[in-house]
């Protein structure tokens, strides 16, 4: 099993955030059995049976060979096309209630740091200024958390159900 995986500057820990997995099969790009795969969203008009693993993501042959994207460009207003490519073509995505969607800040995407509770929120106090809906949070609903490439500053969204 292949340990060192491609980086991935928009979402720089797939492995904590269930993006990628350990597992056995084949990768339905490249047709290889690297011991890793993608578990997250792929939003294609063709219907894709199998996974992708992560070095076809990070090439963006996973994205070109099957017409179709790891995120849509919701949210990512303002960044230049190789940035909206490098997100939507050729970093992982991840599952949300709603439609998931990518931050920006500092004119660049942030990256996915991950699903979180209020708990793990508390550690950053500028992102509860930004989420002042919170009180609710529980069971039905939780935070996508991403922080600045640039600064370094985290950035948050709500997602209910």
């Amino acid at each position: 099993m292949s340990t060192e995986l491609p980086f991935f500057r928009c979402h720089p820990d797939p492995l904590a955030t269930g993006a990628i997995r350990a597992a056995t099969g084949t990768c339905v790009c490249c047709e290889r059995d690297r011991g890793w795969i993608y578990t997250g969203p792929f939003y294609s008009a063709e219907e894709v049976s199998g996974h992708f693993c992560p070095w076809c993501i990070a090439d963006g042959s996973a994205a070109e060979r099957f017409a179709g994207e790891f995120s849509d460009s919701y949210g990512l207003e303002g960044v230049g096309e190789d940035v909206l490519q490098e997100v939507t073509r050729r970093t992982p995505g991840f599952r949300a209630w709603q439609d998931p969607h990518w931050l920006v800040h500092c004119g660049d995407a942030a990256a996915f740091v991950g699903e979180v509770g209020h708990a793990r929120l508390a550690a950053h106090p500028e992102v509860l200024d930004q989420l002042r809906t919170l009180a609710g949070m529980g069971q039905d609903a939780t935070a996508m958390l991403f922080r600045c490439t640039g600064c370094g500053t985290h950035l948050a969204y709500l997602d209910a159900s």
